[in-house]
């Protein structure tokens, strides 16, 4: 099962990740990443959806297996995790919006936030680069926390940076880590 302790703050100085932490307060926060991916943008947005359960991190799955993750990519459209052996499951977040190849934006809160009174969006978006791909990630929560968001901030960013990290090593290699 996914627990607060996982999403430690993690430093990638070996990926091209740049961005992070753009504002923060009590109220809320937005973390952003941007990327370089040597692959055409479809190519990239393939991966990122049809294979996410390839590239996502096991360790902040509920379940605790990455291929039990799905992106069904059209609008009310859900990202997804099956529970093992049982019929139950989680919806991570909703699609809203999708332009195949471009754009796919998603509303929800993540792993322990999800039980917080907080309302969040996923915005990715893809576009083609000298080198291939440029992805930019923005990742938007507000809501109310007794003793506000901010302490959340960190561990938010380690996790969503490792996970882009990974995508970008499963485009590159076939494999999420180096």
């Amino acid at each position: 099962m996914l627990k607060t302790g996982l999403f430690g703050v993690l430093l990638f100085a070996s990926f091209s990740l740049r961005g992070a932490v753009q504002d923060q307060s009590d109220g809320g926060f937005i973390v952003k990443l941007g990327l370089q991916i040597p692959a055409p943008p479809e190519q990239v947005y393939a991966k990122l959806v049809h294979n996410v359960g390839d590239w996502w991190s096991p360790a902040h799955t509920f379940s605790g297996d990455a291929h039990e993750l799905s992106i069904d990519d059209k609008p009310m459209g859900c990202f997804c995790e099956r529970r093992k052996n049982s019929s139950g499951g989680v919806r991570h977040m909703e699609v809203i919006n999708v332009d195949y190849g471009k754009t796919l934006v998603m509303t929800g809160a993540l792993g322990p936030l999800q039980s917080m009174p907080l309302a969040a969006t996923m915005s990715i978006q893809l576009k083609p680069a000298a080198d291939g791909t440029a992805l930019t990630m923005t990742y938007q929560v507000s809501g109310y926390q007794p003793h506000g968001l901010t302490s959340w901030t960190g561990p938010v960013d380690g996790m969503l940076t490792e996970q882009f990290a990974r995508l970008k090593n499963y485009v590159e290699t076939g494999k999420p880590e180096k």
